[in-house]
């Protein structure tokens, strides 16, 4: 793909996936992904490469060290942004319950949808609702980005 995606590539791109299993650790367009897959296989497609390779996890890997794994590699390859700037393209990382880090992530579809891997469930293109809103944990541009969309 292009060196400077659109906003409307990262979109396209990641509903490419749509449909693609739940399969935990995974990322692989078609075959299976879980949330972190799903924003790994649209950097690999966007990009060409895996920005970096995750080390095993477990389904509660954030929960036994409390560590904010998620936020800090997202912020090593994507840029924060604030939340009200959050817009189509964008990736989010969400913390499911107060207290507890964040540990599942989305690309915003549009104004009112992003797409996700959620366990049983494929990944889908869902209401990106004031429920999800309010867990908001970061929020994240692709880097080099054409703002055209």
């Amino acid at each position: 793909m292009s060196s400077r995606p659109t906003r409307a590539i990262i979109v396209e791109v990641a509903r490419l996936w749509i449909g693609t299993p739940y399969h935990h650790q995974a990322s692989r367009r078609g075959i299976g992904t879980d949330c972190l897959g799903l924003v790994r296989g649209v950097w690999r497609d966007v990009y060409g490469s895996d920005a970096e390779k995750p080390p095993a996890y477990s389904r509660d890997w954030a929960e036994a060290g409390g560590e904010e794994t998620m936020l800090a590699a997202a912020s090593r390859h994507l840029e924060i942004i604030s939340a009200p700037d959050i817009a189509a393209g964008d990736a989010v990382v969400f913390r499911l319950r107060p207290g507890v880090v964040a540990k599942h992530a989305a690309i915003v579809a549009s104004a009112s949808t992003m797409i996700h891997a959620m366990e049983g469930s494929p990944v889908c293109e869902v209401s990106f609702s004031p429920w999800w809103r309010r867990r908001v944990a970061g929020a994240f541009r692709f880097p080099n980005l054409n703002e055209g969309f």
